[in-house]
């Protein structure tokens, strides 16, 4: 099965750094998905772990600054391989 890109990078800034953020393809893709059971054995683990980060997002006063910190952080890990 072949697919043309899923996506397409465009650049942004955050807290004055620029990053590029990632803008997917829209839906629904073309030739459609293929539902195997382990397929959505892994959709279902995402999506209860976006609702896990959702939940967690109403408790912080600036949701944005929780966004940078872990975005900085990953910046620092890949920096270091």
């Amino acid at each position: 099965m072949k697919r043309e890109l899923q996506g397409r990078y465009v650049t942004i800034s955050t807290a004055g750094e620029k990053a590029r953020a990632f803008v997917p393809a829209p839906l629904p893709p073309r030739p459609p998905i293929d539902w195997t059971p382990e397929l959505r054995s892994k959709f279902d683990q995402a999506l209860l772990a976006l609702g896990r980060l959702d939940s967690v997002s109403t408790l912080l006063p600036d949701t944005s600054l929780f966004l940078y910190m872990y975005v900085r952080k990953e910046a620092v890990l890949s920096s270091m391989i």
